[in-house]
């Protein structure tokens, strides 16, 4: 079994709707891994969501995965009401403790790449687990939205409202 990490850009809410960019193209991982567009082809939904590649661990499920210009995009579902482990890392990924996410994979196609790691060409994924220290170095959360930024926010935007009208 191989496992690849992945480039993430990831947005959860209070309702445990996540979001992401689990692999970007055109960026290698660590070791010099490289996806290339269309290798996701025939990904079955739903993929289960897990803590740290752990099959025991699962915490949500992706419902929707696609691959854009830019990269593997996915949303899905922590099971943040139904699972006290989901809430946990939900708190994990709210407070920026796990910031990252990581595919596990077999991989169908590849040739090696000069330099090291390989160009890989088709793969079957079969889980996008969230972890704390993905292999790629760009893979990190980039937001994370709760009710109390959207407070925040709107104070911050009152306070500037009224200090341009001069009160």
């Amino acid at each position: 079994m191989e496992h690849a990490f992945i480039e993430t850009k990831v947005i959860a809410d209070n309702a445990g709707t996540i979001t992401g960019l689990a692999w970007k193209f055109g960026t290698p991982d660590r070791v010099g891994d490289m996806i290339e567009p269309g290798a996701f082809k025939g990904m079955k939904l739903p993929i289960p969501m897990l803590f740290g590649h752990d099959m025991n661990d699962p915490v949500g499920v992706w419902t929707e995965a696609q691959e854009t210009g830019a990269g593997l995009a996915l949303k899905g579902r922590m099971l943040v009401e139904d699972v006290p482990r989901a809430r946990e890392v939900r708190a994990l990924v709210m407070a920026g403790a796990v910031g990252g996410l990581s595919i596990g994979f077999v991989t169908k196609k590849a040739v090696a790449r000069s330099g090291g790691g390989r160009t890989i060409k088709s793969l079957e994924l079969f889980e996008v687990s969230l972890v704390t220290a993905p292999m790629h170095p760009g893979a990190r959360i980039t937001g994370a939205k709760s009710a109390a930024d959207a407070f925040r926010l709107a104070e911050a935007l009152r306070r500037a409202d009224a200090a341009l009208r001069g009160n």
